[in-house]
């Protein structure tokens, strides 16, 4: 994650640059002149270039600039047709085998946005064969391509001319990354918020050095006994760690997520690393007095702004003896990282013999989270490294283990196979988030409400059963699928296009660009790659595809929006059928399946309420089932065991009239009816049930009705939802249906006698007890607002209660106290309701207000308002400000998320999380808590508030 502010919203800001470390001399003119090798080289060329290396590591072993040369004219991020690379290390006799992918993040709003991930690949490193070089730089900021094309370009140069690299691998690194972020500083190039972090790792013999700086990470996979753990090489340098934290926070950096920079959170309580997940929001570096870099990291090349504030260049490196226990090694950026652990990533390379399938996973994989829980994706990088035939390590031969941290190095012993989390590390990489962003919220509500819902194309050719099947077997475990929906896979068949080829047909072109993938169908096609050859350019067959080997091409073309690296042609007349990109796209936003889940669980009256986030999580514990023509869904003498969502077909549902009468049963009371007059016992109606409705929700109250039976009238697919499934995601839902028929009964008209009817002073003594909860309308982080009823009467008053459990684990007691206060301080104001009195029971801590609350304003405003509306809303927003300032309260929580408006359409404010009393006498700011507490007021009793409340 990168800056989230960009500098035209702060201006021109100057920063003396750093100019202790002089740009190192340039490369000599009379460099010698290297032998070149073709990407597309063979067994022969490669044994060619290995000779050459040899022979150039033997004449000029200790010549810096004929290894800077080389860089210059020889290009390793190439590779075989194939996908992967093999090297090998000398003098530890083993192989090294990799590849690579880097995939561009999808941005709508910017979808020519270029890829900042750059990477570089150096085997051998400089003249010697036994030294291999691999580094992966994750650009940010406006310039972020740039920045991580210099960095990559530059560092590999300066750490080859340092004159220690040959002796000291740990002290050259961390002197090429200073020089590299000084060389960035006083380039043309505008680095004041943007930059690259850098991952690196340099493999010397049986030895890697791993220098990072930022949240790109390193990975190892470590064999203990039977099973492959993930060793994080790297820790990501984020405010989520407590020394990165402080230590920024020493050079004057403020650390605040946005909510809380943007004033939706208490910027006094540090509210990541709970329980609740960043959700997209993770902690961010901001200067004193303003509301710039916003980076979500504390270290990185570039960045001269940022630096001001101690996002500093210098690398931590770790220094590793490898062994026949290590496997193999990733680098990726955080794009990566975001959704999937460092075990998760380790699991999924062990998956796959050859380094380019296990790439090629991960990548899918992120991709997919990705859209999952966010509108965009990050750019995605990743180099995965295997490594065999390591043998016979002395584990005692320690070398040590240095991690830089400025300003003074700290170094830490290690010997053998002994894994770097043993290092001490005063921190853990941070857990990989999985919890929807509030843009994806946003998004998933805005496409409720619109029907903004991708469709797939209508199939030009029909399959048969055939067919299908054959396209399944053909996709069968294949990790671009593998983790589809039922309905999700039935989308993609759908989907699936039929195209006819003829011989010669070219059907992808190498260097072309393509946007599907293929499954062959029938025929014969050929895979071409053009080679250097001593007649030029030759075109070579890689390898054949036909229907019976099950063959599939063009995956990469799903993602990857560069041009492709071979030909395929066909052979014979064939079929093939096509996916194309947007609507592989679009099955994996899930825009189609979950949305379509989200409207059915909000059609049922039960979970209207539920939040678009629990509706989510519930529509994620749906499962399916299929039932044919006249099968039985449920048989009258068993009970229903869950809640039947029907997303096909249509059932036939027969039951007692007795069943009418019961006040949870909602979806059995239908305007068609029917009397069933083939039944003998009891009075029975059927009604059926058509594509979209529902039935059994009584089963989520834990309620066990019997004497009904459902038979399915054709085809039918349901989606089933048991009760432990929802109390798991939601929690029990046992009064909820009682009050919404309650809620129901409720008119306006019964209320209008109002509370000046009653003696006010017979509820300054009204307990929690005394309340009928019956709605929520508002909820924050540790309260919500809703109506209840004062039990014995017909009077409907709104309730503000608090979380004691949600307020002392979030640190907020001297808040809720102050707020409180506040409010009982503003009696006199139009704009507020009247405390009437304050309650507290095990549970919660209360305010009763003499209000009867209708909504928040936020949720008239899915459709523009008439323009009287309009501006009645705003006047009577400007009105209660300027009645709040005659009291002396400065207000900040103008948002239509919290102003509430109530039956008779005024505007009423209740929340003053972030507001401000003026006094003669003092000032006091609740979301700052300026003001000090008696320590016993602020300890309280029980969960953490005074007794008396």
């Amino acid at each position: 994650m990168g800056c989230v502010y960009s500098r035209a919203c702060i201006g021109e800001i100057c920063v003396p640059r750093d100019a202790r470390i002089k740009e190192p001399q340039s490369v000599r003119p009379n460099a010698a002149e290297l032998a070149v090798f073709s990407p597309t080289s063979t067994n022969e060329d490669d044994e060619n270039r290995d000779q050459i290396h040899s022979q150039l590591s033997l004449n000029r072993p200790g010549d810096p600039e004929l290894g800077i040369t080389r860089l210059s004219r020889v290009s390793a991020q190439f590779l075989p047709p194939d996908g992967s690379r093999t090297v090998t290390v000398p003098s530890g006799n083993f192989e090294l085998k990799y590849s690579y992918l880097s995939q561009r993040g999808y941005y709508p709003d910017a979808l020519d946005k270029a890829n900042q991930d750059s990477f570089c690949i150096h085997t051998p490193f400089g003249t010697n064969p036994d030294d291999h070089f691999f580094g992966v730089f994750d650009g940010h900021g406006e310039f972020g391509a740039e920045c991580s094309q210099f960095v990559k370009r530059k560092l590999c140069e300066n750490l080859l001319r340092n004159n220690k690299f040959h002796v000291d691998a740990t002290e050259a690194c961390d002197a090429a990354y200073l020089t590299t972020n000084t060389q960035l500083h006083a380039d043309s190039l505008d680095d004041s918020m943007s930059g690259t972090t850098a991952i690196t790792v340099l493999v010397r013999g049986r030895t890697i050095y791993v220098a990072n700086s930022g949240d790109s990470r390193a990975v190892i996979a470590q064999k203990r006994g039977k099973e492959i753990l993930a060793v994080d090489l790297s820790i990501d340098q984020t405010p989520f760690r407590v020394d990165e934290m402080e230590r920024v926070k020493l050079c004057g950096a403020r650390v605040l997520t946005l909510d809380q920079i943007e004033g939706l959170k208490n910027p006094d309580v540090q509210c990541w690393g709970t329980e609740e997940g960043d959700d997209g929001d993770p902690p961010r570096l901001w200067v004193p007095n303003g509301m710039y870099p916003g980076t979500a990291f504390t270290r990185s090349i570039g960045d001269s702004i940022a630096e001001t504030i101690g996002v500093v260049a210098n690398p931590e490196i770790v220094v590793l003896e490898l062994t026949e226990d290590h496997p193999f090694f990733v680098l990726a950026s955080d794009g990566v990282f975001e959704f999937l652990s460092s075990q998760t990533v380790v699991d999924m390379v062990a998956k796959y013999k050859d380094p380019r399938d296990a790439c090629a996973a991960i990548v899918a994989e992120s991709y997919r989270l990705w859209l999952q829980y966010e509108t965009r994706t990050d750019d995605i990088t990743v180099i995965v490294v295997h490594i065999s035939g390591l043998s016979g390590v002395n584990c005692e031969t320690a070398k040590p283990a240095t991690i830089l941290r400025p300003p003074v190095p700290q170094v830490l012993e290690a010997t053998g196979s002994e894994s770097p989390s043993t290092f001490s590390w005063s921190s853990r990489n941070h857990k990989a988030r999985h919890d929807l962003s509030r843009a994806r919220l946003r998004a998933i509500e805005s496409s409720l409400e619109n029907g903004q819902v991708w469709v797939p194309p209508p199939p030009s050719h029909r399959k048969t059963w055939e067919e299908e099947a054959h396209i399944e077997r053909a996709l069968h475990d294949h990790f671009l699928f593998r983790k589809l929906t039922a309905s999700q896979c039935h989308v993609l068949l759908d989907c699936m296009q039929r195209v006819e080829v003829q011989p010669g047909d070219i059907v992808i072109k190498q260097d072309g660009e393509g946007d599907r993938f293929y499954v062959v169908g029938s025929g014969e096609f050929e895979v071409l790659a053009a080679q250097e050859d001593k007649k030029g350019e030759v075109p070579r067959v890689l390898q054949k595809y036909t229907a019976e080997k099950l063959s599939s091409f063009g995956e990469l073309a799903l993602m990857y929006n560069k041009p492709l690296q071979a030909s395929v042609r066909s052979v014979t007349n064939g079929t093939l059928w096509a996916l194309k990109r947007e609507d592989f796209r679009g099955i994996l936003m899930s825009e189609f399946s979950n949305l379509l889940s989200l409207k059915l669980l909000r059609s049922v009256d039960l979970l209207s309420r539920l939040t678009i986030l629990q509706l989510s999580h519930v529509a994620d514990s749906l499962s399916e089932i299929s039932f044919s023509n006249g099968q039985a869904l449920v048989n009258r003498n068993e009970c229903l065991s869950a809640l039947y969502i029907i997303q096909k077909g249509q059932v036939r549902i027969t039951f007692d009239m007795d069943l009418l009468s019961c006040p949870s049963i909602c979806s059995l009371k239908s305007d068609n009816l029917k009397e069933d007059n083939d039944q003998q016992i009891g009075k029975q109606l059927s009604v059926e049930k058509t594509e979209g409705s529902y039935f059994g929700e009584w089963t989520l109250l834990g309620e066990q009705i019997g004497s009904i039976s459902a038979i399915a009238v054709g085809d039918v697919t349901c989606a089933l939802l048991t009760k432990e499934k929802f109390d798991s995601v939601v929690g029990p839902l046992t009064k909820l249906s009682q009050d919404d028929h309650k809620s129901r009964d409720y008119s306006p008209d019964v209320h209008k006698a109002s509370l000046k009817e009653i003696d006010l002073s017979t509820l300054a003594k009204v307990s929690i007890s005394q309340l009928e909860w019956r709605t929520c309308l508002y909820s924050t982080d540790c309260s919500e607002i809703g109506l209840v009823l004062l039990r014995d009467t017909e009077n409907m008053l709104s309730l503000k209660r608090f979380s004691k459990q949600k307020i002392k684990k979030l640190g907020k007691e001297a808040q809720v106290l102050k707020e409180k206060d506040l409010m009982k301080s503003m009696s006199s104001a139009a704009c507020v309701p009247v405390v009437l009195c304050t309650s507290a029971d095990q549970m919660h801590a209360a305010i009763l207000l003499n209000s009867c609350l209708a909504c928040p304003l936020a949720s008239i405003l899915h459709t523009p308002l008439d323009e009287q509306s309009a501006r009645f809303c705003a006047a009577s927003i400007v009105t209660a400000l300027e009645d709040l300032h005659e009291n002396g309260v400065l207000y900040r929580g103008v948002s239509p998320d919290v102003l509430m408006l109530d039956k008779t359409g005024h505007l009423q404010l209740v929340d003053f999380r972030f507001g401000k009393k003026l006094s003669s006498e003092r000032t006091f700011t609740i979301c700052g808590m300026a003001d000090s507490l008696a320590p016993e007021v602020v300890q309280g009793k029980g969960h953490g508030l005074p007794a008396d409340w």
